[in-house]
């Protein structure tokens, strides 16, 4: 896309951070994902940065500075797809949250080494039972 160069270096600079951070504010609430509130607020981030890129998108349109009518209507529908999808995934993490489970603690996995009905051999022994709660 042709831009005067005024633009490419305003306008543009904004359009790449923002669609930048997208992609940087999913990854990140990703990492964060065992904790609903914080996964929750950076796809909400990376949704806002969305609209942001949108915007600037058609600041661009509205001032006549891209001219390929082609491109920006592409762009446009590409980026409010984008949106679209950020706030439905919002919307099924909200609706069915569960911890993955590679972070979930082990149930029944805590040992027991000093149980009354045991021996004192088996007590000492270097392989303990297993307690359940």
């Amino acid at each position: 896309m042709q831009l005067p160069s005024f633009e490419r270096f305003e306008e543009g600079s904004q359009i790449r951070r923002s669609s930048k951070s997208v992609a940087s504010n999913i990854v990140e609430g990703y990492a964060l994902r065992k904790y609903k509130k914080e996964f929750v607020r950076f796809l909400f981030r990376a949704y806002g940065s969305c609209e942001e890129t949108l915007e600037h998108l058609e600041i661009l349109s509205d001032t006549k500075s891209i001219k390929d009518q082609t491109s920006f209507t592409y762009l446009r529908e590409g980026i409010n797809n984008l949106c679209g999808k950020i706030l439905r995934y919002i919307q099924a993490i909200d609706q069915s949250f569960g911890m993955p489970n590679f972070m979930k603690e082990p149930e029944g996995q805590y040992f027991n080494i000093d149980d009354s009905d045991e021996s004192p051999a088996s007590a000492q022994s270097s392989n303990p039972k297993p307690r359940t709660f």
